[in-house]
């Protein structure tokens, strides 16, 4: 390296490059997949369809963490160390919209809303940065706490069984429905005096469901969470930082063992395939829907600013203002790339913003190796199968940790606040998370509202982030700064 080149911009040798490249795939890739596998289960998609979710995703993070690291023009690209992945904070306002219209048309509602905020993130991100005063670290910790908790959610139903379907607590009676199918046919005999069945009438599930909350799934779930916490006990240094990675791959191999994981998709499916766009066809573009979406842009934006100012002072690069807005365009550019691709919202990934202070290499072209490592990986079916043939049970021994780490780096920004002599924070954080446990505890809580503004508010991560910002600004006025958005993202390292 001569003396003129900064650390940012040194080229590594190539063996190095793709080791320190990997090393960085593998960090984040248990949270890159979840997203998919998540959204693609609860809008009910074929097996097949859900492994293509997950390719589309590598692919995607792939091309963005390129494009960011890289640059392309001087309009796009931070140009420091950043992989980009899908957002966590975009699943509540998916999975609203993926529950009311399950099927190929809810994944082209999603991919219409994503679409249209990925250009909403372009044209906004000049001023998102001059938004940073209504976003302290009491707005932005509630905000991630929330998060945290709405995706505890998923994955406690992942250890135990979803409420709607083959995995609900309890099935129908076959003898309540051959009894309604009887009546139903005596009140059609021709002078009969038993009175019609009344539209929509169905039997109300009452048997227990063998397949739900079964020992061998709870059993599997502990064994993955037990091997996770042994690793991060006792494992040093990227090891540790891979603890989830690792407890995912013994689960598969215990659920293979157990006789709970088949390999009959990953053998049908294809080595190598490409990811074409509009995959499940023309977008569906809703109003009300890109703009609760555009509402996640803007919070994510937030996020990506404090993650950016932190990779400025781990690296020595100070990031300007157009560097700034370059970056946060990108996270516009890439979601919209990933509405195309048929994938979801990016942002930069706190595990790999951590990552480079562990590592302490801060060459950006280490990121873009990773995202051609992510490219090779999104490219190949077999590889997508593989994750999407792992039992919930598994995901869900992960899942404990992965979104309950979401909800402790929302506490551990929340520690830093003063709760001793401002009295209103207290109060901003407790009427905020009631508002983002709103949709979790009364999900019909908006029956007789418009249902044209169901995508908006049935989401507790909007709903907490709406009342947390107004509160904020109401009691404490817009008093937050890029250092309290710099101390915000150092403080979520580890978590995303």
């Amino acid at each position: 390296m001569s003396g003129t080149t900064h650390p940012v911009d040194e080229i590594l040798p190539a063996p190095k490059l793709f080791t320190l490249g990997l090393q960085h795939v593998l960090v984040m890739y248990a949270g890159a997949i979840a997203v998919p596998l998540i959204i693609g289960r609860v809008l009910k998609l074929e097996p097949e369809q859900v492994a293509f979710l997950i390719s589309a995703d590598l692919f995607v993070c792939g091309i963005v963490s390129i494009i960011q690291s890289l640059g392309a023009t001087q309009w796009f690209g931070i140009r420091l160390p950043v992989m980009m992945g899908v957002t966590f904070a975009a699943v509540g306002p998916m999975i609203s919209i993926a529950i009311a219209n399950p099927g190929v048309d809810g994944a082209r509602m999603i991919y219409g809303a994503v679409i249209g905020a990925g250009i909403v993130g372009i044209l906004i991100a000049p001023f998102v940065s001059r938004m940073l005063r209504f976003f302290p670290p009491i707005v932005t910790g509630t905000i991630i706490l929330v998060i945290g908790i709405t995706l505890m959610r998923v994955g406690i139903q992942w250890i135990f069984g979803v409420p709607v379907g083959p995995t609900a607590p309890k099935l129908v009676s076959p003898e309540h429905t051959e009894w309604l199918k009887q009546i139903g046919e005596l009140a059609g005999v021709t002078g009969s005096n038993v009175p019609a069945v009344p539209n929509r009438m169905g039997i109300a599930p009452s048997v227990p469901n063998p397949a739900y909350a079964s020992p061998m799934n709870m059993a599997v779930s502990v064994a993955v969470l037990v091997a996770i916490l042994l690793v991060f006990k006792f494992a040093k240094g990227f090891l540790a930082n891979v603890a989830v990675l690792v407890g995912i791959v013994f689960g598969g191999i215990l659920a293979t063992v157990l006789g709970m994981m088949h390999f009959d998709k990953v053998g049908k499916a294809a080595w190598f395939d490409v990811i074409l766009p509009f995959h499940f066809g023309v977008p569906i573009f809703d109003p009300i829907m890109i703009l609760t979406m555009s509402l996640v842009m803007i919070v994510v934006m937030i996020e990506s600013t404090g993650m950016f100012l932190a990779l400025s002072d781990m690296t020595g690069r100070k990031v300007t203002q157009p560097m700034l807005s370059a970056g946060l365009r990108t996270d516009g550019l890439g979601t919209l790339i990933g509405g195309i691709f048929n994938t979801f919202p990016y942002t930069s990934f706190s595990q790999n913003v951590g990552l480079v202070g562990v590592t302490g290499i801060k060459s950006r072209y280490v990121c873009v190796a990773g995202g051609v490592i992510m490219i090779v990986l999104g490219l190949m079916p077999k590889l997508a199968a593989l994750v999407e043939s792992l039992p919930t049970a598994v995901l869900g021994g992960a899942g404990l940790v992965m979104f309950g780490m979401v909800a402790a780096t929302g506490i551990r920004i929340l520690a830093k606040v003063d709760f001793n002599t401002n009295r209103y924070n207290l109060i901003i954080v407790a009427v905020a998370i009631g508002f983002g446990m709103i949709p979790m505890i009364a999900p019909e809580f908006d029956t007789w509202l418009p249902h044209s503004i169901g995508p908006l508010i049935d989401s507790g991560i909007l709903l907490a982030s709406f009342a947390a910002v107004v509160l904020n600004l109401f009691l404490n006025g817009a008093a937050g700064s890029a250092e309290d958005a710099k101390e915000a993202a150092l403080a979520s390292e580890g978590g995303h």
